[in-house]
């Protein structure tokens, strides 16, 4: 795959990653209005989340965000959830996501994380191996949502 770069999401962003998003699925692009844009502005002054974007030719092709937790238990260390994985159809299975992902686990040791977690609504096998390979193990913990 060509030259990649990996970084932390920034203001101009916004339209690309939105984009980017109808490769989670069901989720068609919102009309960019201010207060989409007021989201935008605050998720990227917020301290404890990050939105990490992987860039080929300039183009938004691989995100993830990740968000810190401060903590109370543990020795007082955070601990880190990994949440809207995505890559751009064209180009899964060359890497990005592992690239973007190693970003986010680097931030959350500078953050003194003492883990990070992911969940996923892939049931598929092949989407629940890549994870492991990138490190995450499933049977640590059980996962549980609530709809709201």
């Amino acid at each position: 795959m060509a030259e990649m770069t990996i970084r932390e999401a920034e203001e101009s962003d916004l339209k690309g990653l939105l984009e980017l998003y109808t490769h989670l699925g069901d989720n068609p692009v919102p009309e960019i209005n201010e207060s989409l844009v007021e989201l935008w502005h605050k998720i990227l002054s917020s301290e404890s989340q990050r939105v990490i974007v992987g860039l080929a030719g300039g183009e938004l092709v691989s995100s993830c965000v990740l968000i810190v937790v401060r903590n109370l238990s543990h020795g007082q260390r955070p601990y880190a959830f990994v949440e809207n994985v995505v890559t751009h159809a064209a180009y899964r299975n060359r890497g990005c996501a592992t690239r973007v992902l190693d970003y986010a686990r680097d931030a959350a040791v500078r953050e003194g994380c003492y883990k990070i977690m992911l969940l996923t609504g892939s049931k598929r096998e092949s989407t629940l191996r890549f994870y492991e390979k990138a490190g995450y193990d499933r049977s640590i913990k059980t996962g549980f949502i609530q709809p709201l």
